[in-house]
């Protein structure tokens, strides 16, 4: 890996950060490969429930929908760095994938917790102030909303679009799809930027809204008691998505912190930047695993998801099993008439003669 030449001070730091780098590089393609056959396969199923299913997408249906889109993309995007890695880091694929499969990745966490805060939005609304009029719980106001999130993340990633290229490394002797910035303040600057207005503000608004929605499920809400359980079926699931994402993703942005602390000196020692190394690595793999779980929890927290699941497939068996019979009864027919026109053109030689 390309870490493990950094010049370490003492040998057996050296020999420690090594093995943990060698176990990373071993580890990964293979973990890699398994959370993009899980998620792919998971975020394909939710998306085909949501383009399929007869009653109109929710609002909350939309904005998990986009989630789960953005989560498939992501998934798309591993199996590249799967290759690269168990290559040694040598990026095979040109400078143009470079950039798009990595502003991809960064689009999708972008994406995601802004997803999760109009989700949280939406319920606030929906069980704070379900007497309020609001464009969050509108369709078509839902779909704008996606649109300019998925604007957002693209700009938010922008940084990764300009400078991600593919450099020839020197001592490891490969060429590599990496990170360069024309000053390392940049790096400094894009972490904060990123920790502030994609982790921070979100988090604070997310908390808010979820503070008084647990408020008003205890309390019972203002809606009739058929409303109430409905909405309350769908926020806990929501709830659930909301708290794995944090769990998964938390650690990231904490290390993120923590690495410009040490950009400035603030932290103790060259240990402690081996250790910001490693971990930012973990937690990133962490943070990538929250893709294959979201659609875990639609399925095992989801009631309502299942329910539409089972709808979808046994409407789709029906109409597999109704096209086969059709065709078999348009067979028995065919063969039928045959067999008619020759029996009456039998009786109808025999007659003219």
């Amino acid at each position: 890996p390309l870490a493990i030449t950094l010049k370490m001070p003492e040998n057996q730091t050296v020999n420690i950060y090594t093995a943990a780098w060698l176990w990373l590089s071993w580890m990964q393609p293979s973990f890699l490969g398994l959370l993009t056959a899980v998620g792919l396969l998971g975020n394909t199923l939710v998306l085909l429930v949501f383009c399929l299913q007869r009653k109109p997408c929710s609002v909350a249906d939309i904005y998990l929908g986009n989630l789960a889109a953005a989560d498939f993309v992501l998934m798309t995007c591993l199996p590249f760095w799967a290759v690269t890695i168990s290559r040694g880091h040598r990026w095979d694929f040109g400078e143009l994938l470079c950039k798009l499969v990595n502003v991809a990745i960064s689009m999708n966490y972008v994406c995601s917790i802004l997803f999760l805060t109009l989700i949280s939005l939406d319920r606030y609304f929906a069980l704070v102030k379900p007497m309020s009029p609001s464009p969050f719980r509108r369709r078509s106001c839902a779909k704008r909303f996606c649109l300019i999130i998925w604007i957002l993340g693209f700009i938010f990633s922008l940084p990764i679009l300009l400078f991600r290229t593919v450099s020839y490394v020197e001592d490891p002797g490969i060429r590599a799809c990496i990170l360069v910035y024309p000053h390392p303040d940049w790096l400094v600057h894009h972490n904060m930027a990123r920790n502030i207005f994609s982790f921070l503000l979100p988090v604070l608004l997310m908390a808010y809204c979820t503070g008084h929605i647990v408020v008003s499920l205890k309390d019972g809400g203002t809606l009739g008691l058929a409303s109430f359980r409905a909405e309350r079926k769908a926020t806990r699931l929501v709830l659930a998505v909301m708290v794995v994402f944090l769990i998964c993703w938390t650690p990231l942005q904490l290390l993120r912190f923590l690495d410009t602390l040490d950009y400035f000196g603030l932290t103790p020692g060259c240990l402690w930047g081996h250790i910001l190394d490693v971990g930012l690595q973990l937690s990133t793999y962490l943070g990538y695993s929250n893709s294959a779980i979201n659609p875990l929890l639609l399925v095992i927290v989801g009631r309502d998801f299942r329910k539409r699941a089972r709808e979808v497939c046994g409407r789709r068996l029906k109409r597999g099993s109704k096209d086969s019979l059709t065709v078999s009864f348009s067979s028995v027919t065919r063969l039928y008439d045959l067999h008619r026109v020759s029996v009456d053109k039998q009786f109808g030689k025999n007659i003219v003669l």
